[in-house]
């Protein structure tokens, strides 16, 4: 029989987390795998967009040259809007790179999947503006402010379905894979001391920048470190939360709950799981280590299926 190539790909929400998801598509295109349809929530929607678009690499030549600096400069932080972070510096660069394309002229089927915060249900956006569709779906709540379009106020589509899987159904395809991002224990542990082994991941604790604005938004937002412990690594007792920290934690308890009923209904044939502790919801400066950590869990998985490797 001939070897399936066809892949449907649901790409799972989890923020900085979500740079895995272009290592998954990497790794597929490397080995010869077609990708035939794209469904994405919050950074599962941007990544997967950008791909469908034929735009993903230029999106990655930019975002692997941003230093903690330049992404605390494009957060466009404030206390008085709905959310934390604007967002719009982000996503006039995205802008800049995709243009006016509408997902109904993509080559690849694609379906960004946000939250209608008023009627309180799942909108899959599969007709439109590509970077509208997007920007909806990344407003995690909170931390980026809500979209407003057509009459509905929309947040991050991990609010109701962190793992898309429904959507690719539409499509025909030879396998199903689904991207988890903020996965906890199981076999994820493993591939992350094999990932550090080699070198794919440093350390989350950054030296602290030089500048006054940076420290006073990582103390109000982010995870502060323990003075005591300099070697701490994220997800230690000797961690306070930041408020930032609280609500991305919160969010990634609701939806491991809620992946775990989508996987039951609509179960991928292949289930990649990115471990939460592998960065923070709002390190996006580390594009590359995530990048290289979901092109190692995908040549992991695909491997221990002798007919996909």
């Amino acid at each position: 029989m001939a070897r399936p190539t066809r892949v449907a790909l649901a790409l799972g929400s989890g923020g900085a987390r979500g740079y895995a998801h272009i290592g998954v598509i990497s790794e597929l295109a490397d080995r010869g795998f077609e990708v035939v349809t794209v469904a994405g929530s919050s950074m599962g929607a941007l990544v997967g967009g950008l791909h469908c678009a034929g735009k993903l690499d230029e999106y990655v030549d930019w975002t692997s040259k941003l230093t903690q600096l330049d992404v605390v400069r494009l957060m466009d932080v404030s206390l008085s809007k709905p959310g934390v972070i604007g967002a719009e510096r982000i996503l006039t660069r995205v802008r800049e790179i995709l243009g006016d394309t509408r997902i109904e002229d993509l080559d690849i089927p694609f379906t960004a999947v946000a939250t209608d915060l008023n009627a309180g249900r799942a909108v899959w956006f599969q007709r439109g503006s590509l970077v509208d569709a997007i920007r909806a779906s990344i407003a995690i709540p909170g931390v980026i402010s809500p979209h407003e379009l057509d009459g509905r106020l929309l947040g991050d589509g991990g609010i109701l379905d962190p793992l898309p899987v429904a959507p690719t159904s539409a499509v025909t395809s030879d396998v199903t894979i689904g991207v988890v991002l903020g996965a906890d224990g199981g076999p994820d542990q493993g591939a992350m001391r094999e990932a550090k082994s080699k070198g794919l991941l440093r350390r989350n604790v950054a030296p602290i920048l030089d500048s006054d604005f940076v420290r006073s938004v990582r103390d109000r937002f982010g995870l502060e470190l323990s003075a005591t412990d300099p070697d701490a690594q994220v997800g230690g007792d000797n961690l306070r939360m930041g408020r930032i920290e609280v609500l991305s934690r919160s969010l990634d308890i609701m939806q491991e709950a809620l992946t775990r009923y989508q996987v039951a209904g609509y179960p991928p044939d292949i289930l990649i799981r990115v471990p939460r502790r592998a960065v923070r919801t709002l390190d996006f400066h580390k594009a590359s280590e995530m990048i290289a950590l979901g092109r190692s869990l995908t040549a992991d998985a695909l491997d221990e299926l002798p007919e996909l490797a």
